[in-house]
């Protein structure tokens, strides 16, 4: 009879498979070397796979130890979602948890989800462009208003809103006194920020280079250091209106972007959850207040 996959086992093997050295491994692990040969034999021997070749030099993953830590850190996120979730119900702390993205106000609608479930307390995260769906994977929020697009690997999405998108220049940039500019306007700047969320200056940038864009060195940035940056001449940020709006500033200045789509405003959560709480939340959401601060 097939047996449970160990998860502890399953961390050890993540621990090898990423340092392709017993030795590192047990010392990254604060275990003896010899305890991490036998969880890895046994983890093996469940599965029925040879997970590494080892040799003098250390270990190598065979295809289906590839396979294995493709899929291992999937599960290992949701086991500890799923135990931080526990560990905060059995606190009695009876908590609800939004996600929301730089911009948005969920002021209203989590005032609205406590008022609908009495005794029950709602908090909120705030989320950025890399961790806005990992909130939910990793059990730190129960729903999360996302921007996307997104990862949306075993999440259900259901959009709630849109809203222009601007770019924000430097108050001395040569586009500095339009109101309006164009993708093509753009193409020869410094983008600040991933170009996987502005995948339509990517696209014009590259057909009017002929090569692939320049992008940010460092892709990370919170708003407030985009803006700092933009400020500054290094750059240019393409923003939600209503984000450009929240942190404007005297020495940048924003302008629409006339031939790019809407950013689009969808609430997440993992799809494999029955929560009540998400199901009268959702409902609240799709018929309440827009999270998106109009003018």
């Amino acid at each position: 009879m097939p047996r449970d996959l160990d998860l502890r086992k399953v961390r050890y093997f993540v621990a090898l498979a990423e340092e392709l050295h017993y030795g590192r491994a047990a010392q990254r692990l604060h275990i003896a070397q010899p305890v991490l040969s036998r969880q890895i034999r046994a983890l093996e021997a469940e599965l029925g796979a040879v997970l590494f070749v080892r040799d003098r030099r250390g270990a190598t993953l065979t295809p289906a130890g590839r396979t294995l830590l493709d899929d291992a850190p999937a599960l290992l996120a949701a086991a500890d979602a799923a135990r931080r979730r526990v560990a905060r119900e059995a606190r009695g702390a009876g908590t609800f948890t939004i996600g929301f993205m730089p911009g948005l106000i969920v002021t209203a609608v989590a005032a609205a989800m406590e008022e609908c479930r009495p005794g029950l307390r709602v908090e909120v995260v705030r989320t950025g462009w890399d961790d806005q769906v990992e909130v939910l994977r990793d059990g730190r929020a129960d729903v999360s208003y996302v921007r996307l697009p997104v990862d949306g690997r075993d999440l259900r999405l259901v959009d709630v809103a849109e809203e222009p998108r601007v770019v924000v220049l430097a108050a001395t940039h040569r586009l500095a006194c339009k109101d309006v500019v164009a993708l093509a306007d753009l193409a020869g700047e410094h983008l600040l920020q991933n170009p996987d969320a502005v995948p339509e200056w990517r696209r014009v940038a590259t057909e009017m280079r002929s090569t692939v864009p320049r992008v940010a060195e460092e892709v990370r940035y919170s708003v407030e250091e985009k803006l700092e940056h933009v400020a500054r001449g290094r750059g240019i940020a393409v923003l939600p209106e209503s984000v450009a709006r929240f942190y404007q500033r005297p020495d940048v200045t924003v302008a629409t972007i006339v031939d790019i789509g809407p950013s689009r405003v969808a609430l997440a959560w993992e799809s494999a959850r029955r929560s009540p709480l998400i199901r009268d939340f959702t409902a609240l959401a799709t018929r309440g207040p827009s999270v998106v601060a109009r003018p």
